[in-house]
């Protein structure tokens, strides 16, 4: 009877095990769709800062460096928070 109960106790612990596996599988794809969707937003705001981009270099004549370097910020802030996504997806 002794064995019996012994690989009850450690059937019981893989199973307890097994669980907690799939609830932090779970979690990790939900914390990977917030992450992709994320990106997305991103891309989608880098891809609108590039056709402002274009436009500007097509009207340079009429933007103050100030300008420029405005956008220019604010183009490097969001490939920044791009960066960081795809490092915290790396890991």
């Amino acid at each position: 009877m002794d064995t019996l109960s012994l690989l009850d106790d450690k059937l019981d612990v893989l199973l307890k095990s097994y669980q907690a596996k799939e609830m932090e599988i779970v979690r990790l794809r939900a914390t990977i769709e917030g992450q992709n969707k994320a990106i997305q937003r991103l891309n989608k705001k880098v891809a609108a800062m590039d056709s402002n981009m274009v436009s500007v270099n097509m009207d340079s004549a009429g933007i103050t460096e100030e300008e420029k370097e405005n956008m220019n910020r604010q183009l490097d802030g969001v490939i920044a928070e791009i960066d960081k996504i795809l490092i915290t997806l790396n890991d």
